[in-house]
Formats: structure tokens, C-alpha cells, sequence
């Protein structure tokens, strides 16, 4: 496949030069990489251990809940927080307009950077994952399928709002503070309690982790889903995905006429 105005220029080649860049941008500082991880298990060491050690055999039935809660919180979170990274540091750089000069355009140069963060957070969840498992003995049957389609929906959810936080942290520079507090909220919205307040399930992130819990912990598979559960899902997705994504057209469009979308 070929852009339309790149000659040339391939999304292959496109996909491959971005992934090539994150995974190298990754593997060059070691350090920080170990530190991700290692900060993630730390905290779910402390959620895990204390809790056993506060609540005792009362908290052996909420075990799974946790694991899996903090899964997606570490997936989700890691995925919001790679998309404001990513376009506030091109900011910095001084490389974000150039992407304007790209033959397949502005955002769709940004959404794959976005897609391939995506997946580098996905393999760090995974890890975590199964250190997670490995510590609290749990041996889950997962539906693969289910999970992954779950997953992709919750998540691009949440990359429409990083990416309308990226296009603020271009306007008004630093804005770390609000970054910081919405990977918080992505928190409360993981174990947010649908069944006393339904209208919850329409906001982010709330109606996968409720399916992923289901899935994960009771192997149900994406079909024996209702249509009802199905539809919100998608439309939740689809819909902050969109709205994420205009507007952080809007904002960038802005930034662009006032003259700071460069400038740092």
C-alpha cells in the first residue's frame, strides 16, 4: 500500500521505520527500561503483599480482581501516557511540524508512533503479567481471542484522550500535573462499580475492564457476550477514539496560527 501523494513511500515502510525507532529508542537506555518494570511490579508487590497482610483470607477472593484490574490499569495507563510523551517530546525536538512535511500526513504519521507505543506498552503489561501470576499462583484460563479484542477497544479509548492531552501539552507547554492526574482517574474508572451506577460503563476504560474481568476470570468468550455489552464497547471506543482525534486536530490548528506548535 502506497500513500497517495508519497511516490515511493510505502506504509510498510513507514510502520517499519517506527517500530525500528521505538524499539531502539527502547533497548538504548536499559536503565529506565528495567525501571518501568521493575516500578510497575514494585507497586503490585506492595498492592498484593499488603493486602494479605491487612486483610488476610478476605482478600484471597479479590486476588483476581486485583491482578487483573491492575493489568489493564498498567496497560492502559502506559498507552495514554506514551501518547502525550510522544508528541510533547517531538515538540520539544523541534520534529513535530516536520511531520507536516511527510507524505502521508500529520496524523497518520502520529497514530502510528501512537499504534507502536501501544504495542511496546502491551509487551511490558504482558511481562508484568506473568510475574503477577507467577507471584499470586493464579492460573487463569484465558480466551486469547476475547482478551485481545477487549483489550484493543478499551485502549483506544484511551488513546483518543492522550491524544487530545498531547495536543494541550503543545498549546500550553507544561501541563504534567493534568497528565498525572488522569493516569489516576484511569485508575478509579478500572475498578469503577458499573452495577450500582451503570451510566459509568459509557465513560473509558469502564466497560472493558468489566468484560476483561469476566473474561479473564470466568473464560468467558467475546460471543456469550450480550449485543447491549458488545455495542457499548465498540461505541465507546470508536467514540473517544474520534473525538480524541478531532480534537487534537483542532487544537494542534491552533496551536499552528498562534505560532507554538515548534516552540517549546
Amino acid at each position: 500500500m502506497r500513500s497517495s501523494s508519497g511516490g515511493g513511500a510505502s506504509y510498510s515502510n513507514l510502520a517499519y521505520a517506527v517500530f525500528y525507532r521505538e524499539v531502539v529508542n527502547w533497548l538504548r537506555y536499559p536503565v529506565n527500561a528495567a525501571g518501568v518494570v521493575i516500578g510497575q511490579l514494585l507497586m503490585f508487590a506492595l498492592l498484593f503483599f499488603g493486602g494479605r497482610a491487612v486483610f488476610g483470607e478476605a482478600f484471597a477472593g479479590s486476588i483476581g480482581s486485583v491482578v487483573v484490574g491492575y493489568f489493564l490499569w498498567s496497560l492502559a495507563g502506559q498507552s495514554y501516557e506514551g501518547i502525550v510523551s510522544i508528541i510533547s517530546q517531538e515538540a520539544s525536538w523541534g520534529t513535530l511540524e516536520r511531520h507536516f512535511l511527510s507524505p502521508f500526513g500529520f496524523e497518520r504519521v502520529l497514530l502510528m508512533k501512537a499504534f507502536a507505543r501501544v504495542v511496546r506498552s502491551f509487551a511490558v503489561s504482558v511481562l508484568i503479567f506473568g510475574v503477577m501470576l507467577l507471584v499470586t499462583g493464579m492460573r487463569p484460563t484465558i480466551p486469547v481471542l476475547t482478551v485481545l479484542v477487549i483489550l484493543a477497544c478499551t485502549v483506544l479509548s484511551v488513546v483518543g484522550v492522550g491524544f487530545v492531552m498531547g495536543g494541550l501539552a503543545v498549546l500550553y507547554k507544561r501541563i504534567s500535573s493534568f497528565v498525572q492526574l488522569f493516569s489516576l482517574v484511569i485508575l478509579g474508572l478500572v475498578g469503577a462499580p458499573v452495577l450500582e451506577v451503570p451510566w459509568l460503563r459509557y465513560l473509558p476504560v469502564v466497560q472493558g475492564s468489566t468484560m476483561l474481568q469476566q473474561s479473564v476470570r470466568g473464560g468467558i468468550p467475546l460471543w456469550e457476550f450480550g449485543p447491549q455489552s458488545l455495542a457499548i464497547l465498540v461505541a465507546v471506543a470508536g467514540g473517544y477514539f474520534a473525538l480524541g482525534l478531532a480534537g487534537f486536530h483542532v487544537i494542534q490548528r491552533r496551536a499552528r496560527r498562534l505560532g507554538v506548535l515548534g516552540d517549546y
